[in-house]
């Protein structure tokens, strides 16, 4: 049975109290660990990590993570001005985006990197900023991932310009004179050290056949452990077995290239959790299931119905008292079908019970490892239910307001009647 990682009972109550249900609660103590670990990486000749914002971009958290050293990969233009609204200089602000921003060049002029991830970006890049340096990503030929939806390399994949392409894309940065300094590269490669340094020597064979690049982003995609049984990637360990790689190449090639990375769910994964409200209790009878229902689901947390993927999850009493445990599962608030937060893992048209404490309706339930692609990719607005509210609880303990609940106001403001 799952337990609760960085909040206490007392504290759950409180959050309910204050806050109301369901809520959003982050851990600063973990997400400043967790900056630390990635920006003592090991390298060979510098790092520079930057914090993958679209796996959570409140402004609080954005800044708590930058306030540690982290720079931030945005995957939009709109990511991109978000952080800067945080407060964060835009020379630490890199795009790496499936879509050109309206506001591109603006965004450029400002002092915000750019990264090409197709031929036809590199050529609009070129077309507004003749002469310059620019970074591209590759598709390295390979990927990986626990299936095809978050699969981000290969040929199945439409991230990055396909490595067979380099004469293409040297065509049109000689058209433009542009300069090819910097390849950035992510398919996800787990916690295996092994497959880390695969992934490695599969993307310096790439560089050594671009003769100005300098930097190498390596992306993100290290494995993060959610549930008691899985493994957590161990970042010292895989960047140990990575630096002779890049030692080698720079005795080969003479180019000491400096290494990026962009973790995301590792930074934010584990700081967050879910605080919501058991509000129904349903029987399907002796051959059936136990359910509860919550005032929270895909509205907060979709990756149960989009991947199967799996969440620690927790009952809390109203007050404190001795209770036994049973089996339940656990259904959303929506009206959806696919809005159960205890799928067959890696299956979502599965069902797989959870031993959790003895439920009672008005108990609190705590949706654990909900602080990456919960807030920022939830299904919202779904059934109408306006976003939660957010909370920072601080290194000092306290427990502060970062995002207020949204009002149904909010959610229709733009709607116009014809």
């Amino acid at each position: 049975m799952e337990k609760l990682s960085f909040l206490t009972e007392d504290q759950v109550r409180v959050v309910r109290e204050r806050f109301g249900s369901p809520v959003f609660v982050y851990d600063q103590n973990t997400l400043e660990r967790r900056a630390r670990e990635v920006l003592h990486f090991p390298n060979a000749f510098g790092l520079t990590a930057r914090y993958a914002m679209k796996a959570l971009p409140t402004a609080a958290i954005i800044k708590v993570l930058t306030d540690t050293g982290l720079h931030i990969d945005a995957s939009s233009g709109f990511e991109a001005e978000r952080a800067l609204r945080a407060g964060v200089p835009p020379e630490k602000i890199q795009i790496t985006a499936q879509q050109i921003p309206a506001d591109f060049k603006e965004l450029v002029e400002k002092g915000v990197l750019y990264n090409s991830c197709s031929l036809h970006q590199l050529q609009h890049y070129g077309e507004h900023f003749p002469g310059s340096k620019v970074t591209v990503r590759i598709n390295p030929g390979l990927g990986s991932g626990h299936s095809n939806r978050t699969n981000v390399g290969g040929p199945s994949s439409s991230f990055g310009i396909w490595h067979e392409h380099l004469p293409q894309l040297y065509e049109i940065a000689a058209r433009y004179h542009l300069t090819v300094t910097g390849m950035h590269t992510h398919i996800g490669s787990g916690s295996d050290p092994d497959v880390w340094v695969n992934v490695v020597k599969l993307s310096l064979g790439i560089a050594a056949k671009m003769p100005d690049v300098r930097t190498l982003s390596l992306g993100g995609g290290y494995k993060v452990a959610r549930m008691n049984y899985e493994k957590d990637a161990d970042l010292q360990v895989i960047g140990k077995k990575v630096v002779p790689e890049f030692e080698a190449f720079a005795r080969e090639h003479g180019r000491k290239l400096h290494l990026e990375v962009e973790p995301g769910t590792y930074l934010a994964a584990n700081c967050g959790a879910v605080v919501a409200t058991i509000i129904d209790m349903v029987n399907t009878g002796a051959e059936g299931y136990k359910f509860l229902k919550v005032d929270s689901g895909m509205t907060e947390v979709l990756r149960p119905s989009l991947y199967g993927a799996q969440h620690p999850i927790v009952v809390v009493p109203q007050q404190a008292e001795p209770r036994g445990v049973e089996y339940y599962l656990v259904a959303g608030h929506c009206c959806e079908s696919g809005d159960v937060l205890t799928p067959e893992p890696g299956n979502p048209e599965g069902l797989k019970t959870r031993m959790l404490t003895h439920a009672r309706i008005g108990d609190a339930l705590v949706i654990e490892g909900a602080g990456a692609y919960c807030s920022g990719m939830a299904s919202k607005h779904y059934n109408s239910f306006p976003e939660g509210a957010e909370v920072l609880l601080t290194t000092t303990g306290e427990l502060k307001l970062i995002r207020k609940r949204q009002s149904l106001d909010q959610v229709i403001e733009n709607e116009i009647i014809a």
